[in-house]
């Protein structure tokens, strides 16, 4: 076994179906007296629940988180949250919702309280990212992991079929990477592997069933898992490529990763073919069985997956143009980082067309 150095989270984590009904002993808990809560605008209603839950303790609610977490926002609701005196936020929603309550944490150190409604696993990070001038910029700061995160699933059963297969997705993509990461370990490759499952298991009966309420636990549980590993190893080239791809040309976040997920896989296989036996494995598909060596059929297997249960498999589909294929393979090639494969540029742009075109990495 390889030296590895494992460090673990703070936080408290309740999970189950009603647990939302825990949420003003949990606010108690962290000794908070006025939360602001947050969401996007199209989960108002959610937000207000949780007000009512909190009675006296709700501070007021912000309903204008997006994707990307522009900067324009953060200011607005940093401004807001110092105006009402909040001494704590409460994010119900996904990933956009988590990190503008990032955001005010990594402003003024108030304690987070998430309510993931979504896959997207970023209540478990450290992890934040603010866009600026067309640039999304992320980085790590302990301030911004929420102190406690609710998980009631059927929180989730509002959750659109389409956006529950891509945000799964995405969450695969947390601990795929963090299976061939620099700093990966053996706990975390234990998640990794029963976070994938879990999710590839639970997506297509959420499609049969969006109300399955089996499913709609298994899939926040693997989603938990996933998001365990983003936090506690570093990621690779495909982070960086959505990173760059949903900032600077503002594509939608899990979208983004389910159709480049299958390209970055196949492009890292030759240099991880351990991690990508351990995703075949976990996605239930065997190299022998589908004629293909192991280290292709993991790619094709998460295309699979996307594809079968009605995602987009195309950046085209998304809107992405492809006269702006060279500017995104120029802004992944800048600020090298850790990656299983070298980053080579005809190879990265190669990437990037066949995520454009949609075609399965097989």
């Amino acid at each position: 076994m390889k030296n590895f150095v494992y460090r673990g989270q703070a936080g408290k984590v309740v999970f189950g179906p009603g647990s939302l009904s825990q949420l003003g002993a949990e606010i108690e808990a962290l000794g908070a007296h006025k939360a602001l809560v947050l969401c996007t605008p199209e989960q108002r209603a959610s937000a207000e629940q949780v007000a009512d839950l909190l009675g006296t303790r709700a501070a007021g609610i912000f309903d204008r988180a997006v994707m990307h977490v522009p900067i324009e926002t953060v200011r607005d609701v940093r401004a807001l949250a110092r105006q009402l005196g909040a001494d704590c936020a409460v994010a119900i929603g996904g990933g956009s919702t988590t990190g503008l309550g990032k955001a005010i944490a990594l402003d003024s150190g108030l304690p987070i309280l998430a309510i993931p409604t979504t896959y997207a696993g970023s209540e478990m990070t450290e992890v934040y990212g603010i866009t600026e001038d067309g640039m999304k910029k992320t980085g790590r700061d302990p301030r911004v992991l929420p102190r406690t995160v609710i998980y009631d699933p059927e929180l989730t059963f509002t959750l659109p079929v389409s956006l529950s297969v891509t945000s799964g997705i995405n969450a695969i993509a947390h601990a795929a990477e963090g299976l061939y990461c620099i700093d990966s370990n053996p706990v975390m490759d234990v998640m990794a592997r029963e976070g994938i499952a879990a999710l590839a298991r639970s997506l297509p009966l959420i499609r049969q069933s969006s109300a399955n309420l089996a499913a709609r636990s298994d899939a926040l549980y693997g989603a938990w898992l996933c998001g365990l590993v983003l936090n506690n190893v570093g990621m690779a080239l495909h982070h960086k490529l959505c990173h760059t791809l949903g900032g600077t040309f503002n594509l939608p976040h899990a979208e983004t990763h389910t159709v480049v997920l299958p390209h970055a896989l196949a492009y890292n296989a030759p240099n991880a073919l351990q991690a990508m036996s351990v995703i075949a494995d976990a996605l239930n598909v065997s190299g022998v069985a589908s004629n293909q060596p192991a280290v292709r059929s993991a790619a094709a297997a998460v295309y699979d997956l996307a594809q079968d249960n009605g995602a987009a498999v195309s950046l085209s589909a998304l809107g992405m143009q492809e006269a702006d294929l060279d500017k995104a393979c120029d802004i992944a090639l800048q600020n090298q980082y850790p990656n299983p494969r070298p980053l080579e540029r005809r190879a990265l742009r190669q990437l990037l067309q066949n995520a454009f075109d949609g075609r399965r990495p097989d």
